[in-house]
């Protein structure tokens, strides 16, 4: 039963998203580009559509996160893509369906780990998604001359070893990027350059980087920063009944 409940928890999630994720960056790819000239319009239309229906639906704590993740996004993709030139978009842009897309995947991943089931096996998902990263990480690094994702990846692993709490987010998150980006680049949606930040040659670099989840930490860590800016009395509360729970005698 355990084992079913755990793959709902998949079934619910993660799975719908990764479905959303190849279907929604097709309709922006060159492929789709041969039978239909406004495909990122397309794209756009549907990520907003689904942005708007989960926002309405979602309580309201996480509907003011969705909306630190659009703002987030929205920076975060001026600053690394057309400010530093990290990567580059199709169209030399920034597609209006990627801010959306952010708050998307954000939300998934919350709902993702708040998943009883999941909370239950979370040690085992934990080593399974761990195993995961390793070995994608260890390929692109002797394949594809990753080290600019290498090092990224190690940021990533080195942060997360003292971080019991938020670790199976983050391997989440990881693992979603990771998706994202090699579906992304095979449809040409957009590329990453051969080096990092394109002129450090000594970083040389695949595409997409492997660790390139790192930068989307701060998305997340921005959205709970401004929650926790705007509700400090209740965010307060709840950290002093967590710590009750976790004090209280057996």
């Amino acid at each position: 039963m355990n084992l079913i409940n755990m793959l709902k928890a998949f079934l619910k999630t993660l799975i719908p998203l990764f479905s959303l994720i190849a279907g929604g960056l097709y309709l922006d790819s060159v492929f789709f580009l041969d039978q239909f000239n406004h495909g990122q319009e397309v794209a756009t239309f549907l990520l907003w559509a689904i942005f708007f229906t989960l926002f309405y639906f979602l309580p309201s704590r996480y509907k003011e996160q969705m909306f630190y993740a659009v703002l987030i996004g929205v920076a975060g993709e001026y600053l690394f893509s057309l400010g530093l030139k990290m990567y580059q978009y199709r169209l030399e842009n920034i597609p209006h369906y990627i801010p959306p897309g952010h708050a998307i995947i954000y939300i998934a991943a919350v709902y993702f780990n708040k998943n009883t089931a999941i909370k239950l096996h979370q040690k085992l998902i934990e080593k399974i998604f761990l195993a995961i990263i390793i070995v994608f990480w260890t390929y692109f690094l002797l394949f594809k001359n990753d080290v600019f994702g290498f090092l990224l990846t190690a940021v990533v692993l080195y942060i997360l070893h003292n971080k019991p709490r938020e670790r199976l987010f983050y391997y989440t998150m990881y693992l979603v990027v990771a998706y994202l980006e090699l579906v992304g680049t095979f449809y040409k949606c957009w590329e990453w350059p051969p080096y990092a930040f394109r002129f450090i040659e000594f970083l040389p670099s695949a595409n997409p980087p492997s660790g390139i989840s790192l930068f989307y930490f701060g998305l997340d860590l921005g959205c709970l920063w401004l929650y926790k800016k705007r509700h400090t009395v209740a965010w307060n509360r709840m950290k002093n009944v967590r710590y009750i729970k976790l004090t209280k005698p057996l």
